[in-house]
């Protein structure tokens, strides 16, 4: 019988039965299964104490029963022995652990057996979402690389998943970006670089408006004129927002990202008069001074602050278009669940949001999805500021990622002067994106890091090109030994099935860090904070390591190179398997 992937729920499932076996109140027992101190076994379930103290029962009593009652193959598959008073834990024995090992031999049997949590399911996950007629920059690096692997873990867990880069496209400073348009253009410029071009252009309006009020006046009219359909203003509205789309793709198609849909505020611009009348016809909307507003007034910190919906002078807002946003992925999408992925600085808007989308859903009537706010802290320098040019400008995100390939490839030159220089060029192309990406997902998201190139491109620590090159020196593994009579390859390391039971403490040591793939994986999709399945996956390599260091995989005896391959093999799976996860591109050689 197949082994589970993720055992802390077989387990889990395999006490609640043992439960009900046993006489307990099954439906109030909760078993608590968790990864355990190494020093006491795999796993641990640590539910009996709470349910013997609410009841005043002896829990090592109740843990007696319970392991009595356990299910034949718990224990036939786990060492099983009750602790203090009344903690249960469970140690694999090293048949199931090679029984993991021959069952999970792909990437895909992996995402079929972990596609179970959310199968049916459908998330909508906004991210990235940056202004046209501007460049992306440093700042903008975040949102899109976790909101990537927020997607990853999401599909892995069974879930079909919506991208959404819901573009700012739409407000004031079009008006002012129009009136240069029409006035100040360069062709040569707009030909060479178009976003270089509207940045300038919308540095020209807005001076131009700040120094004289007739010409504030004029921009104000060219908004009017474009939000009214103007066929002028509307040819460029669409011309900019175009040449934008374009550039960013440029940088999507280096960090390995492509969205479903690309719904910007201007789509949803004909549906807010649908948001003003719901939400006044149900009374949580009201007028105040001028504006149409909602109040939390139950809530301490928005009590007297209002949710500005329509402002006074008609004008509708972020507020009313993320409100016709949330309806619109709920009727068009059917989501079941909504992630935003922003700076912590829109925390107290999608509060807000939030709580009326929640009202407002439940005068409605309508089916209401999980709403999440993933935020995040900044980038800062190594002088703890938000990390900038020495000039002190914006740090643009095609020039940091260009300098960081730039880095990757003196650092593979340094260690690997042998490969031919075009091969350096795509492997320091792969090192230095997957370096960026890597070293904001392998920080709590919550908090604030700092940017030092020395940390971030480097082979010691926890870095991208640290997991990349363990996962290059498994596949150097295979070609050197994978051409022997047995046909051993990474994706096949044991085509003979002559593997042996695992023995080493270094053997058995991998092969537990294996089998809590499944725990990494549930743990950072659950909380949605990916930097729980970078941890896993920097300590895995650093298993390996001690493993490679320890036992020697070229022996030969057929059984044990058999299972030390496979070792080798599951390692190289799971590794590569996590880091797309985070949504790095992996390598081969380096």
């Amino acid at each position: 019988m197949p082994v589970p992937f993720n055992l802390a729920d077989a387990l889990d499932t395999a006490l609640k039965s043992a439960a009900v076996t046993a006489g307990l109140e099954a439906a109030a027992f909760a078993p608590e299964v968790r990864t355990a101190d190494a020093r006491h076994g795999d796993f641990q379930a640590n539910g009996v104490l709470g349910y013997a103290k609410a009841r005043k029962l002896n829990p090592r009593a109740v843990a007696e029963k319970l392991t009595t009652a356990l299910p034949a193959e718990v224990s036939a598959d786990y060492d099983v022995v009750i602790a203090g008073p009344g903690f249960i834990n469970f140690t694999l024995k090293p048949a199931t652990l090679l029984a993991w090992l021959r069952t999970h031999d792909s990437a895909a049997h992996l995402k079929a057996s972990a596609a179970t949590v959310r199968q049916g399911q459908t998330w909508v996950v906004d991210y990235s979402s940056p202004n046209t007629a501007k460049q992306m920059h440093v700042g903008h690096l975040r949102s899109a690389v976790i909101g990537e692997a927020i997607c990853r873990l999401l599909e892995f867990s069974g879930a079909k998943v919506i991208r959404d880069n819901h573009i700012g496209d739409w407000g004031t400073q079009f008006g002012k970006l129009i009136w240069a348009y029409q006035r100040h253009l360069d062709p040569v410029a707009l030909a060479a670089d178009p976003l270089e071009e509207f940045e300038r252009l919308y540095k020209v309006g807005n001076a131009a408006a700040e120094a004289d009020p007739a010409v504030l006046e004029q921009a104000r009219q060219e908004l009017v004129k474009l939000q009214g359909g103007d066929p002028a203003n509307l040819a460029i509205w669409k011309e900019i927002n175009g040449a934008s789309l374009g550039a960013f793709q440029q940088i999507y198609d280096q960090l390995g990202i492509t969205f479903d849909v690309t719904l910007g505020e201007s789509f949803y611009n004909d549906q807010v008069e649908r948001i003003y009348r719901e939400l006044t016809e149900t009374g949580l909307a009201e007028e105040s001074q001028g504006a149409l507003v909602v109040f939390h007034p139950e809530h301490a910190r928005f009590k007297t602050q209002p949710f500005i919906m329509r402002k006074a002078d008609g004008a509708s807002n972020y507020a009313t278009t993320d409100l016709a946003t949330a309806l619109y992925r709920t009727e068009h999408f059917h989501a079941d669940g909504i992630v935003v992925v922003t700076d912590f600085r829109q925390a107290d808007h999608f509060e807000q949001l939030f709580l009326a989308v929640k009202k407002w859903f439940a005068a409605k009537h309508y089916r209401l999805p999980e709403l999440h706010h993933v935020t995040f802290g900044v980038i800062t320098g190594e002088d703890g500021k938000a990390l900038r040019t020495r000039d002190g400008g914006t740090i643009k995100l095609k020039e940091l990622l260009a300098e960081a390939e730039a880095r990757a490839f003196a650092l593979v030159s340094e260690r690997s002067a042998d490969i031919p220089p075009d091969e350096r060029q795509k492997i320091a192309a792969v090192v230095g994106v997957a370096s960026i990406q890597y070293s904001d997902l392998s920080q709590n998201r919550s908090s604030d890091y700092v940017f030092a190139w020395d940390k971030i491109i480097s082979l010691e620590g926890n870095t991208a090109a640290y997991l990349l090159y363990a996962g290059a020196r498994i596949h150097s593994i295979f070609r050197k030994l994978g051409t022997t009579e047995s046909g051993a390859t990474a994706a096949n390391p044991d085509p003979t099935g002559q593997a042996g039971a695992l023995e080493t403490p270094a053997e058995l040591a991998l092969a537990r860090k294996l089998v809590k793939f499944a725990d990494a994986i549930r743990l950072a999709t659950d909380t949605l904070r990916p930097h729980f399945l970078s941890l896993y996956l920097y300590e895995l390599a650093g298993e390996f390591s001690a493993f490679y260091a320890a036992d020697k995989v070229a022996v030969g005896d057929p059984a044990i190179r058999a299972r030390r391959l496979l070792l080798c093999g599951r390692t190289l799976l799971v590794l590569e398997t996590g880091l797309n996860l985070l949504g790095l591109r992996t390598l081969t050689r380096m």
